[in-house]
């Protein structure tokens, strides 16, 4: 019978093999905008190392930035159920850290 401690190490290589499996990532979202004198652009805004950042998207370059957002959405949600698990290992590695000092204390 599988410990907490061994599924929530599990888990964490669950997420790890399948953040490497993404692909290419970029954060930001992407929206089409119209220009006042008529035509439509896409327009990518995104915020990295503190700057915000806008770029111009070709019309046959927005299925792979659509593809890269969608990685870079998925890999935040994995990093952040990677920073739970890890939490909760913490927990139990203290739990269990205070069950052998008491044992220890007995002697």
């Amino acid at each position: 019978m599988k410990t907490r401690q061994q599924a929530v190490h599990e888990e964490i290589d669950g997420i790890k093999r399948e953040i490497i499996s993404l692909g290419h990532i970029h954060p930001g979202s992407l929206s089409m905008q119209k220009r006042s004198r008529g035509g439509e652009y896409w327009h990518l805004s995104y915020s990295h190392a503190g700057k915000g950042h806008t770029e111009y998207i070709r019309k046959n370059d927005v299925s792979v930035v659509q593809e890269e957002l969608k990685n870079h959405k998925r890999f935040r949600e994995l990093i952040s159920e990677w920073i739970g698990l890890e939490i909760e290992l913490s927990k139990i590695r203290r739990k269990s850290r205070g069950r052998s000092e008491k044992s220890g204390q007995s002697s």
